[in-house]
């Protein structure tokens, strides 16, 4: 990998197209719809876009957390589906010689964002992880979110794949209202996430990726629903070698039923 090793970028963003701007004022907040992707090198844009348009439990989605992206993809991607984005690439990857990093898409208009580097970089590439962050105006409530790719299992060990988690949570930690997704490269991570008081609706969810549960999202200051309020779609035209997950992310304040 040739990293970017500045917190400052390159960064890519986009607001809103005027046309789909929200309402500024909600009462109550509405329930969000949470997807989140690893779209392997960013190789298959078109049947991303297809299957999050048309596929049913991904339409609708208010924020998409892609990982793996370059920002041709991204744009591709967030301007199909009429969303504001910010993209951080983590560097250069040595494979597809194109940039590698997060995406944050959302339906409501993001006023802040910044990307976060990780710490340990990995052992093969030497590559440096990040997460990307945004801030969204939902209503009246701001929304803190982290889109996430940890390291591999061959590129760093379990103990420095926690580190990489705990930076994030001592980020979000001031923030009421947070959720958090991506490809964790691990399913015993998502402990780390839980015992700071986020919900894990994935956790029991099946196999992301052929034979492991890596793709994650967890919840502060939501809850959701006890039923069809989470899911893996498995049956999305190969469009990567991970899953789409998604969740509903209730705010807690008006949940009735939920988890």
């Amino acid at each position: 990998m040739v990293n970017y090793q500045s917190a400052a970028g390159p960064r890519f963003t986009a607001a809103l197209p005027a046309a789909s701007v929200p309402p500024t004022a909600l009462a109550p907040m509405p329930a969000l719809k949470v997807v989140t992707l690893n779209l392997k090198y960013a190789l298959r844009v078109e049947r991303a876009i297809y299957a999050l348009q048309a596929y049913a439990p991904l339409r609708g989605a208010d924020v998409i957390m892609l990982q793996e992206m370059d920002a041709p993809g991204t744009q591709r991607i967030a301007t199909a589906m009429g969303m504001a984005y910010v993209y951080y690439p983590a560097g250069v990857h040595p494979r597809t010689h194109r940039d590698f990093g997060n995406a944050i898409l959302s339906r409501w208009p993001i006023t802040a964002d910044q990307k976060l580097l990780l710490p340990h970089l990995g052992r093969l590439r030497h590559g440096q992880r990040i997460a990307t962050v945004a801030n969204i105006q939902v209503g009246t409530q701001t929304v803190r979110l982290y889109c996430l790719h940890l390291g591999t299992p061959s590129d760093v060990g379990w103990a420095k794949r926690r580190d990489q988690a705990r930076v994030v949570l001592e980020d979000a930690a001031t923030y009421p209202l947070v959720i958090i997704a991506g490809d964790l490269n691990s399913h015993g991570i998502g402990k780390e996430f839980r015992a700071a008081g986020f919900l894990w609706p994935t956790e029991h969810e099946p196999f992301t990726t052929a034979i492991f549960k890596w793709d994650h999202i967890f919840l502060k200051g939501f809850g959701y629903p006890s039923q069809a309020g989470v899911g893996v779609a498995r049956d999305t035209l190969d469009l990567s070698d991970h899953f789409p997950v998604w969740a509903i992310a209730t705010p807690l304040s008006v949940a009735m039923g939920t988890r």
